[in-house]
């Protein structure tokens, strides 16, 4: 059997290495951070490094645009019959980065679902699934990752049929089944 000598380092070797990383940081935090994320430069190496314009980020972005336009948050309470055997789909059009809070359930029958996007003036038949599973209920939200029609496919494998009570709320506009 091998013996393993693993060294044991010294109070002084220790308290070297602590000093030595917490000096090292110190210099991080003034020559990197501050400039970066709060424009303070004590040094003018964060100038000379460009970090300082890191921290002039405009606030004009594609994504406050939309949450900040015209249309207003809103929320609903639907119930759709998913007739037996069969399956419906159930759109809402939102816009690039609009945000959805939803909540569905069953009578306690489990359905198969998709929840998926499809993007505006898409004519390929490209869809993005973000949720496929069976269940009789889900929560959850959403911020769509492109403009178009998002919604759920539920499909009902039974002979009866099944109903889904969904809430929602967000920034949207009903298409629906």
């Amino acid at each position: 059997m091998k013996t393993i000598n693993v060294p044991i380092h010294s109070t002084k070797t220790l308290i070297k290495a602590s000093l030595s990383a917490s000096v090292i940081a110190g210099l991080l935090l003034i020559t990197c951070i501050l400039p970066s994320e709060y424009n303070i430069d004590p040094t003018g190496v964060g100038k000379a490094l460009g970090l300082t314009k890191l921290s002039q980020t405009s606030i004009n972005s594609e994504a406050l645009k939309s949450v900040n336009s015209d249309r207003e948050i809103k929320s609903d309470i639907v119930q759709i019959e998913i007739p037996a055997n069969r399956g419906i789909e159930y759109k809402l059009l939102m816009n690039k980065y609009a945000h959805l809070e939803y909540n569905w359930q069953t009578d306690g029958t489990e359905l198969y679902f998709d929840f998926h996007g499809e993007p505006k003036g898409d004519t390929t038949g490209y869809f993005e699934s973000f949720s496929i599973t069976t269940s009789d209920n889900m929560k959850g939200s959403l911020t769509t990752p492109f403009e178009g029609s998002h919604g759920w496919y539920w499909k009902n494998t039974t002979d009866e049929p099944v109903v889904v009570t969904l809430s929602i709320k967000g920034v949207y506009t009903i298409k629906g089944a």
